[in-house]
């Protein structure tokens, strides 16, 4: 609300800042458990926790704030990005 829509409401500096600080540090729980399975969120096989998780990974990287080189994280948003379904409602039909 506050970065992409800039909704007049949303404009708290000290919630915005938390809240990112907050969404990158959950972001670096997921990079280290893609760490240890070095492919999707519950093993080497794609399952239905990929789909809300990959879901939230692709508004992480499109929302327009300083993303930590989260390099686990971004080889799972690529891995998805090869599957049709994920290209076409998962990244919006942006390669």
């Amino acid at each position: 609300m506050s970065l992409v829509r800039q909704s007049p409401d949303h404009q708290d500096s000290a919630a915005l800042a938390n809240g990112v600080e907050q969404w990158s540090k959950t972001m670096g729980i997921l990079d280290q458990q893609l760490q240890k399975t070095d492919a999707y969120v519950s093993g080497e096989a794609f399952s239905l926790a990929d789909i809300p998780i990959g879901l939230s990974v692709n508004r992480w990287f499109e929302t327009p704030l300083a993303h930590p080189d989260y390099t686990a994280v971004r080889a799972y948003y690529e891995r998805l990005s090869q599957r049709e379904g994920f290209r076409l409602h998962g990244r919006n039909g942006t390669p």
